[in-house]
């Protein structure tokens, strides 16, 4: 349901668990923020005296963590999948893999080449590959299931190894021919190259290895297909597992509810300074709206500090948000330079066609690793206003107009490398007007098709900005959804828990 932005009154503010929240909540939701409904069973966030959390306890949480994070990864990531991972053959984890495979395959062939020949270890890998090929069975392939335990019997096999009657390279291609039967078609060449296979240790390392990835289709397989009852069921499943981590850890909203503490006294501080330039009674307190407050705390978000930690309840999307961030850095860089290129070099170069569009191809490479702590901005701005000098000259010279002369390019060469100076003039301003379009996003009604107007000096960067516009509100916007109920009882404490008994009552008859 969408979220009304209304800094107006606070009956009409008081609107946010309500609209924050699905129709599911709606009893919860629609308490007033000064009621006190901690106690109740539909509420929340349970008000629980600290207690010692045992290690079943933590472990509880942690499985509902994992399973809350990867149900939201399936479904909000269409590009989700298992990938096979090759550790390099030169690290640790690599090379003790090498080694102790090495030592296990060498072992089982040596077993083989005995006289008589041992066959207890090749025996668990067949009752392994078993177990493996069974598990890949529908419910209902009775015929196949039979035939494969028939023929990879162990406690058969053990006898045929008690007379030295042991097919291995029979009950090899066996199993060759039943996994060509169950793969997907991206595995047939692997199946083919094990045909072509004649050693048997060879064969059986490589049967391993083909299993494994037979493993890692399957499970992408069943993301594919768990992924759309995800996609209905996603907004009440997570609230109920991020309650079920509550229950096991109630301290579970302590860093979403410090994040709502910033965002409030960010919006005090604001309200302070607008009535101050105003000539306003000081002494009077500002009335917030928790949607206000809430939109206030999402802008944080694009430029958090993620190694301090980031709220529990945007922990699902903590490696989207950095990404948004890293993103709109460098558009912001990027704004700042085009900017400062067309002030500078003035009315000659700023109507050339695709002029704005090679700024940024010359831009974004050099961008790239933002926000790895190894990166060097003001090196990289250098690089940039060189050759932003270079295709300025180029581009005046070829339509007849005079170069760039030596005092007017460090002039520009010092303007860009200034943008990384704290309080920048040209960076404040692009940065507040990238902080006003994100902001109006939030202010549309959520699922709302029409974007929001791009504010002068960020035209150069507007379709990158819609891109990332779009993708910010739909996490923001889910997150309510989800998340709507325990901010709204984190709002009603910190907004609410002062206002006079009669306030109340009226406050929860508007809602």
């Amino acid at each position: 349901m969408p979220l009304e932005e209304d800094q107006s009154s606070d009956s009409d503010s008081l609107r946010l668990s309500e609209s924050t929240a699905s129709s599911s909540d709606s009893e919860c939701s629609r308490q007033s923020f000064n009621s006190d409904s901690s106690s109740k069973p539909s509420s929340p966030v349970s008000a629980s005296p600290p207690k010692i959390i045992t290690f079943d306890e933590m472990m509880a949480a942690t499985r509902n963590l994992t399973n809350l994070t990867l149900a939201h990864e399936i479904a909000v990531n269409a590009d989700f999948c298992m990938k096979h991972v090759d550790f390099p053959q030169n690290s640790l984890v690599g090379t003790v893999k090498t080694i102790v495979h090495k030592a296990f395959w060498d072992c089982l062939e040596s077993q083989l080449n005995k006289d008589p020949p041992e066959y207890e270890h090749a025996i668990k890998l067949f009752e392994e590959i078993k177990e493996t090929l069974l598990s890949f069975l529908a419910p209902g392939a009775n015929r196949i299931q039979n035939q494969i335990c028939e023929v990879l019997d162990t406690d058969l096999i053990r006898q045929q190894a008690e007379h030295n009657a042991v097919d291995i390279h029979g009950l090899a291609n066996y199993i060759i021919n039943t996994m060509g039967k169950l793969c997907a078609p991206i595995r047939d060449n692997d199946i083919k190259q094990l045909k072509a296979t004649d050693n048997i240790i060879e064969l059986l390392r490589k049967i391993f290895h083909v299993l494994d990835l037979m493993k890692m289709d399957m499970v992408n397989y069943l993301f594919e297909n768990i992924r759309p009852y995800l996609q209905r069921n996603l907004v009440d499943y997570e609230r109920i597992k991020f309650q079920e981590i509550l229950e096991e850890t109630p301290s579970a909203l302590d860093h979403t509810t410090e994040w709502i503490k910033e965002s409030i006294e960010d919006e005090l501080s604001s309200s302070d300074e607008s009535s101050s330039s105003a000539g306003a009674n000081s002494s009077s307190k500002p009335n917030l709206s928790p949607t206000l407050v809430l939109n206030n705390g999402y802008l944080k978000l694009l430029q958090w500090d993620y190694h301090k930690g980031i709220p529990e309840t945007l922990i699902t999307d903590e490696v989207r948000l950095q990404e948004l961030r890293e993103k709109l850095n460098q558009l912001k860089i990027i704004a700042c330079v085009c900017l400062i290129t067309n002030n500078t070099v003035g009315a000659a170069i700023v109507n050339v066609p695709d002029f704005a569009d090679q700024l940024k191809k010359i831009s974004f490479p050099l961008l790239e690793g933002m926000s790895k702590k190894t990166f060097d901005l003001k090196e990289a701005l250098n690089a940039i206003s060189v050759q932003i000098c270079s295709k300025v000259n180029k581009s005046l010279s070829e339509r007849g107009f005079p170069t760039l002369d030596k005092e007017m390019q460090n002039n520009l060469l010092g303007q860009i490398g200034s943008v990384v100076e704290k309080n920048n003039p040209v960076s404040s301003l692009i940065d507040k007007r990238i902080q006003l379009f994100m902001r109006s996003l939030l202010a549309l009604p959520s699922g709302r098709k029409c974007a929001a107007a791009v504010p002068g000096g960020l035209s150069v960067i507007q379709p990158e900005m819609e891109q990332l516009g779009s993708q910010y509100a739909n996490i923001v916007n889910f997150n309510k959804q989800v998340y709507g109920p325990f901010y709204a009882s984190i709002l009603r404490k910190l907004l609410f828990s002062d206002a006079p008994k009669g306030n109340a009552e009226t406050e929860a008859a508007a809602n």
